[in-house]
């Protein structure tokens, strides 16, 4: 079985609606951080101070194949079709894997046989 890790940045607003969605794909654990992003766009101040919006980041260790379902399940929540994009969402293949539960490969398993 071939494992991929799906990292997904997101608005702290979104986080549990990409929470849910990956689960209803097929996650059923993740490890979640608390991040801020630097981009391009200067800071929105509001009466001189400085608000930098908080993002989430969501680390899932999956199945290859699941992989793909559950990306474009949460890519749907943060970049809906036809707006601007508020996260990012990919994929890396994952070479060696050590300490995952058997209970979740064996629900990756079932995962596998009823998409077949």
């Amino acid at each position: 079985m071939k494992f991929a890790l799906l990292v997904a940045i997101v608005p702290e607003e979104l986080e549990q609606e990409c929470i849910d969605a990956a689960k209803r794909a097929g996650a059923s654990g993740m490890t979640l951080m608390s991040g801020r992003g630097i981009g391009d766009e200067p800071k929105k101040t509001f009466f001189g101070l400085t608000y930098e919006g908080s993002q989430t980041v969501m680390l899932m260790a999956l199945e290859k194949g699941l992989s793909l379902k559950v990306l474009k399940a949460v890519r749907d929540i943060v970049n809906p079709e036809g707006q601007d994009s508020q996260g990012l969402v990919m994929t890396l293949p994952i070479e060696h894997l050590g300490g995952i539960d058997m209970s979740q490969v064996k629900h990756f398993e079932e995962q596998l046989r009823d998409s077949l």
